[in-house]
């Protein structure tokens, strides 16, 4: 790992602080791990039928499976990001990745539903921050114009590993027993793990005038707290950014158990539609975080707006899909419009990174994105299937997947309200990088004026 950066000379059209294959072998690295972190956080979810037969657990106490993993992501993931922040993204990944996949290989050896429960807190300990982390590497070594269709290709590859997670689950429980799924899983990320240290970090950023406070201490903890609190867009995009992934995590975690119950589908086969259905949402992830981008260039406020529009496109498709459960709809027409409705749910991943990241200091960025990561896994991924499994241990999982779209309407006013402040913030975001103690040296070859005009960009 090194420090040293590509310069170029302002004005040039190359805006990439270390060159573009340095910020391309960072942003292949980062896929890679975040598949992997999908990989070992969703393999449980096609190991449902198993686990609720072998051990007799309710539909509530499955979804909290899911869940305890976004619940730890989010309560530890502002500290490590701002740890990383003040230190070093990469050696903090690289550390993430081996405890995460240590992890999900002890999954292997649970006996009883406690065991796996805490053994999957550790998987969520792992991935915590990493996320915000990666984005916040990704959004510094690449020019600020592709930021939103680029993370929202990282977060895309989030719904791959899902995927790929659902996919092997179910194949491997069909020929080895549902544990040896976790094994299986765990290992890539120690590869992986070690192999990003190749990755090229980027030096950290002063948060004010006296540069020490660049150290990881309990100034710089407060200057975050202080600089992240006061941003009326961070605090509105996360909840909105929260609500929208209640509906994608319920879709997620109880597509393949839906498929099996109402469709009459084997556990390994409604696993194989399910994780398709995955995969049109990170395509939908991709597709929209290009147009978000290019709706927005030159007004950011478009983006808010245009976000708003598709979750209430969300929320039109889901309900009467999953309301007409049952022999008035046909199951190839029903999965259909479900597959519609996953293109579309996934509109908000990129670009709410974007945003957030749009607005937050440059020395903050991890930092900032871990906020909207805590969001979104205590209060998206973690609420989500947790909600619904209890909706449908009440009502029935028909119903319980009618009513969870519901939270996109949430989605599309929070983003309303956060388009009202959006350009001043980012403005100020822009005034903050020129403080004359965070910005680059024209003859420190780490600081060149390319990193400086991309910290004013930001």
């Amino acid at each position: 790992m090194t420090l040293e950066l590509h310069t170029a000379a302002p004005g040039t059209a190359d805006e990439y602080p270390f060159g573009r294959r340095q910020a391309w072998f960072a942003f292949a690295m980062t896929i890679g791990l975040m598949m992997v972190d999908y990989l070992d956080r969703q393999v449980i979810v096609s190991l449902f039928p198993y686990i609720k037969g072998e051990w007799g657990v309710s539909d509530r106490g499955l979804g909290a499976l899911v869940s305890i993993v976004s619940v730890t992501v989010a309560l530890a993931g502002m500290p490590i990001a701002l740890l990383a922040d003040r230190w070093s993204r990469v050696r903090s990944i690289a550390v993430m990745a081996t405890v995460w996949s240590l992890a999900s290989i002890a999954c292997l050896f649970t006996r009883n539903y406690g065991q796996l429960m805490a053994a999957r807190a550790f998987v969520g300990l792992g991935e915590a921050g990493y996320g915000s982390v990666g984005a916040a590497l990704i959004a510094s070594v690449f020019p600020e114009r592709m930021r939103a269709g680029l993370l929202a290709a990282l977060f895309a590859s989030a719904s791959v590993g899902s995927v790929l997670g659902v996919m092997l689950g179910g194949m491997i429980a069909t020929r080895w027993g549902w544990q040896a799924a976790f094994g299986v899983v765990g290992f890539p990320g120690l590869l992986l793990a070690l192999l990003y240290l190749k990755v090229r970090d980027y030096r950290t950023v002063a948060l004010g005038p006296d540069a020490a406070a660049a150290q990881p201490k309990p100034g710089a903890a407060a200057f975050a707290v202080k600089a992240l609190a006061r941003s009326r867009t961070i605090r509105w995009v996360c909840l909105g950014a929260a609500a929208q992934l209640i509906v994608v995590s319920s879709i997620w975690a109880w597509l393949p158990s839906f498929l099996n119950r109402y469709h009459g589908m084997a556990a390994g086969v409604a696993g194989v539609h399910a994780a398709a259905i995955v995969l049109v949402g990170a395509a939908g992830s991709m597709f929209w975080g290009v147009v978000v981008d290019r709706v927005g260039a030159g007004r950011p406020r478009r983006k808010a707006y245009i976000m708003a529009a598709l979750c209430l496109l969300t929320l039109v498709l889901f309900v009467p899909t999953f309301a007409g459960t049952g022999p008035a709809m046909a199951g190839g027409t029903q999965i259909a419009l479900i597959a519609l409705g996953g293109f579309m749910m996934t509109c908000t991943v990129g670009p709410v990174s974007a945003i957030v990241i749009h607005v937050t200091h440059p020395g903050l960025r991890a930092t900032g994105a871990s906020v909207l990561s805590l969001f979104q896994n205590l209060f998206g991924l973690a609420a989500g299937p947790v909600i619904a499994g209890s909706l449908s241990d009440a009502f029935g999982l028909d119903t319980a997947l009618t009513v969870m779209p519901l939270f996109s309407a949430v989605a599309a006013l929070c983003f309303v309200v956060a388009s009202r402040s959006y350009e001043a913030e980012v403005a100020r975001a822009a005034r903050s990088a020129e403080n004359p103690a965070s910005r680059p040296s024209a003859t420190d070859p780490v600081h060149s004026p390319s990193v400086a005009r991309d910290l004013r960009i930001a």
